[in-house]
This record gives structure tokens, C-alpha cells and sequence, in this order.
């Protein structure tokens, strides 16, 4: 019986590594397809044959007793990763030298912060070797950047539970680094300790104050808990592993706890469900944003102190059929009561009706500067019909 597990387990593993090759060729074809649609100016994707070509999977798929709803998932993470893939390669060759051979990035915290596999995800996708530089504060990032000791800086911007990071938001407005690049990427919270326990039994959590508000409702129902601020996800679970007390726990990501051999006692903390973090990248020089890529730019600018002021300077873009994805205001230090306000937009900045835009912009407000144009990461999935995603009976 074991010898006959053994030959399964064999030729699974030998299956699974000729995925890994047909995976890799698939690869290498899609950076000649990235070559082509460069030279010959056509888009990154094509939404129509993504669809007929995940119902054609499907079929194919479901004749071999595979369930759609499966076939959906592997091909939209093959997909995925396709398109970032072509953008990143075309970014390359519009921007030749903004990446070298080794690419040093400034993150927040030490191995297993969620920045840190932020840093991970975004420049798995681009050529160089990559050099992490943990970073115990925001400013310290910027700091990096701005001096040259780091080439980009990895930066949390927004959650989807706690809302906008303000202490980034404010750095952004004093810095002359630009905006190059975006990811978002769930965030999974979990409980861990060093010491195999039970909830009931945890008197002190350590948490990033961005984490502890995402997971405010489970933590405001815990009794007798006392939650100490961490400057990152790393340093709780440093602290963690060093205290070795089966009182104390730290909140983060299960990947990033098992850096710190800890273990998880509870998933699932954030206040909602779907727990995602946009993240932005900045350097030391714009980039300039390939036609066939979707862009976003974001600006900030501040409005004369009248009724109607934010509300006429919103019309223009509207005028200029300029789609806003995000406003946010943000005070202005040193000028009570006066707002900066952020804003992004998904358009180029070479594109002439966001240059129009800006013009028309700048003679109805106070200030204006654009901190970025660069690549949208964000890859929305091809969804098929619900239909086609039932098994066949």
C-alpha cells in the first residue's frame, strides 16, 4: 500500500513539474507577444478573446471532468500574471534604464511586513535583482529615495477597511519623488503567537495601528486585552517570538508569521471580508506610461476659498471626459481650515484631453502638481456567464 502512495505521489510530482515548464514557454511567448503589440501600438488585452477563450477552457475542461468554477480560477491567475508581464515589459522599453540590474527598494518593516511581500509581488514582474531596505517609518522610505541610498520606495496608500493612510498622503505633499507604479494585494489578518494557545488566554497583541483598525471589531471584543502599536508587522512578530508567552500575540499575515516560527490560533480578523491594501512605488524620476497600457495619474491641487470652488474644478474634468477613481482631502499644514486635495484619475498625461484638463485646472486654482502618471496594476478578471460556470450534470 505504501509503495503503490508512493508511485501516485511520483507521478503527481512529475506532472507538476512539467506544468512548471509549459508554464515557463507560455512565458517566454508572452514576452514575444509584448514585442509585438509595442511595435505594431495595439493594447495589452483583449477582453474579447480572453472571454472566448475561457469558455472554450471551460468546454475543454469539463469534458475532462473538470469544474468551471476551478478552470476560472487558474486561468485568471495565469492571465493576471500574462498582463503584468506585457505591461511591465513595456514599460521597460519605454523607459530604458529606469530599472538596473539591481533594484534597491525602501518597505516598511523586515522580512514577513506586509510591505515587504508587496515589495516582493510588484518587482517579482520586473528585470533586476531586487535588494530590500526595511525602513522602521514613512518618512524613513521617502528619506531613502530622496537620498539615493534607494531606488523606489514601497508605500501603503489606502485599505479597503481602515480607508486612506493619511501619514502618506501628507509626506506626498512635501516630497519631489514621483508616483511610478501601483499594486493591490489582499490582506488576510490573522492572530499568532509563539507558543500554541488559545484566544482566551492572550492578554497583550502587538499590531501596526493601520492593522489594528482593520481588525477593530474583533479586538474591541476581546476582554482584558491590552493592543500596544508596533511600527510594522515585522517588528509584532519580533516581538512575539521573543516574549514566547502563551499571552502574547501578534496580528499579521501567516506567510509573514512563519518567518518568526509562529503559529496562527485565529484567521480571519479583518472588519470585512474582501481586506485589500493598495500600494504606490516611488523613485527619483517619472516614467513615462506606454499608450497600450492603462494609466493612472495623481495630482493634488487646492481651490480658491469660495462656495463652489472643488465643485467647478471637478467639472472640468468631466468636461474633459476625465473618469476620477479617488478624492481625498488632506489638510494644509500651517493654513487652518484649508484643504489639499488628492485626486486620481485614469488617463495619461499625454493623452491631449487630461492635458487640456490640466490647463484649464491650473487658471481655476491655487496650486496644482502632478505626482505621477504611471502603470495601472489593478487586472480585473474576465468573468463568463454564471451559467458556464455550473458543472455539467
Amino acid at each position: 500500500m505504501t509503495e503503490q502512495l508512493l508511485e501516485y505521489r511520483e507521478k503527481i510530482t512529475e506532472i507538476d513539474s512539467n506544468l512548471l515548464k509549459l508554464l515557463a514557454e507560455r512565458k517566454s511567448l508572452v514576452q514575444n507577444v509584448a514585442a509585438f503589440k509595442l511595435e505594431n501600438n495595439m493594447a495589452v488585452r483583449d477582453l474579447n478573446r480572453e472571454e472566448k477563450l475561457l469558455l472554450k477552457l471551460i468546454e475543454q475542461g469539463e469534458a475532462l471532468g473538470l469544474h468551471p468554477v476551478f478552470i476560472s480560477q487558474v486561468f485568471h491567475a495565469i492571465i493576471e500574471d500574462s498582463v503584468l508581464n506585457q505591461q511591465a515589459n513595456l514599460q521597460a522599453n519605454v523607459n530604458p534604464g529606469a530599472l538596473g540590474p539591481v533594484n534597491k527598494v525602501a518597505h516598511l518593516g523586515a522580512h514577513g511586513s506586509y510591505s515587504y511581500f508587496a515589495t516582493q509581488k510588484y518587482f517579482a514582474h520586473r528585470e533586476g535583482q531586487l535588494v530590500e531596505i526595511g525602513c522602521d517609518t514613512f518618512i524613513d522610505i521617502i528619506d531613502h529615495v530622496e537620498k539615493g541610498l534607494a531606488d523606489f520606495g514601497m508605500l501603503p496608500i489606502e485599505n479597503t477597511s481602515s480607508g486612506s493612510i493619511n501619514e502618506v498622503y501628507d509626506l506626498l505633499q512635501h516630497t519631489n519623488l514621483s508616483i511610478v507604479g501601483e499594486m493591490t494585494q489582499p490582506v488576510r489578518h490573522c492572530l499568532m503567537t509563539a507558543v500554541d494557545t488559545e484566544v482566551h488566554d492572550i492578554e497583550l497583541i502587538y499590531a501596526h495601528p493601520q492593522v489594528h483598525a482593520q481588525c477593530s471589531q474583533f479586538l474591541n471584543r476581546l476582554k482584558n486585552v491590552t493592543v500596544e502599536h508596533c511600527q510594522s508587522t515585522s517588528d509584532a512578530f519580533e516581538r512575539v517570538k521573543n516574549a514566547a508567552s502563551p499571552k502574547v500575540a501578534a496580528i499579521g499575515s501567516a506567510e509573514g508569521g512563519k518567518a518568526f516560527n509562529l503559529c496562527v490560533i485565529k484567521e480571519a480578523l479583518a472588519n470585512q471580508k474582501e481586506n485589500h491594501s493598495r500600494f504606490i512605488v516611488v523613485a527619483r524620476k517619472p516614467v513615462v506610461v506606454a499608450e497600450q497600457i492603462p494609466a493612472k495619474t495623481t495630482f493634488i491641487m487646492a481651490t480658491d476659498q469660495k462656495p463652489g470652488a472643488l465643485v467647478d474644478a471637478l467639472m472640468i474634468l468631466k468636461a474633459h471626459n476625465i473618469n476620477m477613481s479617488k478624492l481625498e482631502s488632506r489638510p494644509i499644514q500651517g493654513n487652518p481650515w484649508e484643504e489639499m486635495f488628492y485626486v486620481d484619475v485614469l488617463a495619461n498625461n499625454v493623452n491631449p484631453n487630461f492635458k487640456a484638463a490640466m490647463t484649464a485646472l491650473e487658471h481655476t486654482t491655487r496650486f496644482i502638481k502632478v505626482l505621477g502618471c504611471y502603470p495601472s496594476d489593478s487586472i480585473k478578471p474576465v468573468y463568463v456567464a454564471e451559467q458556464h460556470l455550473r458543472s455539467a450534470n
